[in-house]
């Protein structure tokens, strides 16, 4: 891909799914969501779930907003980068908080309902992407781009040993034509790990391709992390009732939504390692 497809690839997925979270947040989906956020800074008490989510909607849509005219050129890069910082950065001070991991596995690092919360760490590298690459080298950016792909899969892979993890998905498994056949193959705790060591894996795998420049390997690791999240996208039509009248769609849709700013991540990477011939990772 040229370094023009890619930062439209990149704007697009940016764009499309924060305005989308933004849109359902206004009309209120995932009141728990918003309600555990803002508990952390002790909002909760003071303004309503109402209030809270539409302010958290309105964020969200400023990022794909600004972000479109930035591209545009209609925008500076810092309004942006500034919403985007501080929209990534309410949720994930929240990891500080035990409600985040699972209590009666230890707490941290056994996560729990901040599965979702450290997919914001996929944002801010996109961003740099789009309008700081003058600022940073290739390979800081490659990496950069790469370490919130790995962090997520290697974390939440590595959750899926656990029985807590391996129930929570079996709604998600079993409801999908592309792996639903797991579940006649091997027991739920079997096919979870089965998922796990697949994150895994080929996250490694990725990982060692770029740092050696190997690009059969990049290709072949990186099309297997892609499809990930790419299966990810398809539960949002596979599981009944993650899209509504009322919200567009629900929790989980808020879930897998987040997955498109991997897919956003895995292109970048794609770009400095497979796309340009004329400024190899050094």
């Amino acid at each position: 891909m040229s370094l023009a497809q890619t930062r439209n690839g990149v704007t697009f997925l940016l764009t499309f799914s924060f305005a989308l979270l933004g849109i359902t947040l206004l009309l209120g989906a995932n009141p728990r969501a918003i309600t555990a956020t803002f508990s952390f800074y002790g909002l909760a008490d003071i303004f309503s779930t109402t209030i809270l989510g539409a302010l958290s909607g309105l964020g969200m849509i400023g990022v794909a907003v600004t972000t479109l005219a930035a591209r545009m050129r209609l925008a500076p890069a810092f309004i942006p980068f500034s919403l985007a910082l501080i929209t990534v950065t309410i949720p994930l001070l929240t990891l500080l908080s035990p409600s985040r991991w699972v209590a009666d596995l230890g707490g941290f690092p056994i996560i729990g309902s901040g599965q979702g919360i450290i997919k914001y760490a996929a944002v801010l590298p996109l961003i740099a992407f789009l309008f700081y690459r003058d600022k940073f080298t290739t390979k800081q950016l490659t990496y950069m781009n790469f370490a919130p792909v790995a962090m997520v899969l290697v974390w939440i892979g590595g959750m899926k040993f656990y029985e807590f993890e391996a129930n929570g998905i079996v709604g998600l498994i079993e409801t999908s034509p592309f792996m639903s056949w797991l579940y006649t193959v091997f027991t739920v705790q079997k096919a979870s790990n089965v998922i796990g060591s697949f994150d895994i894996l080929f996250t490694v795998l990725l990982g060692a391709g770029i740092a050696i420049k190997n690009k059969p390997l990049i290709v072949a690791s990186g099309f297997a992390c892609l499809s990930v999240f790419l299966m990810t996208q398809t539960f949002m039509f596979t599981v009944p009732g993650t899209f509504n009248s009322d919200t567009l769609v629900n929790g989980l849709g808020h879930f897998v939504v987040k997955d498109q700013w991997f897919i956003a991540n895995l292109l970048v990477v794609a770009y400095f390692t497979l796309g340009k011939s004329d400024e190899q990772i050094a």
